[in-house]
């Protein structure tokens, strides 16, 4: 699956969250750990909370969507969309991006 759609979302706020909500939908990869995700995506569509696109990323990287990774990751994306170089670097670390 390619994640750059969701990764230019989380990290630039841009595309917008509505064509990366449909484009998730339209690519449904076949992980039994991305279906409650996708479900929820599905009802909620654009209003989708950034938080449950976070635990998915993370889900789609074969990680655990626990509590912890997810609040350490949203900060990671709050601060590389402040500018912040290493946390770019950081979130490519922890969703296994090259």
């Amino acid at each position: 699956m390619d994640f750059e759609l969701l990764d230019g979302y989380l990290l630039n706020g841009s595309p917008s969250k509505s064509e990366v909500v449909q484009k998730l939908l339209e690519t449904r990869p076949p992980a039994q750990a991305a279906a409650p995700f996708y479900e929820g995506l599905a009802r909620l569509g654009s209003r989708a909370p950034d938080l449950a696109l976070i635990a998915l990323r993370l889900v789609l990287a074969g990680r655990k969507a626990e509590d912890d990774a997810v609040a350490r990751l949203r900060d990671v994306v709050a601060r590389a969309r402040a500018g912040d170089a290493a946390a770019r670097d950081e979130y490519r670390t922890v969703v296994g991006v090259a």
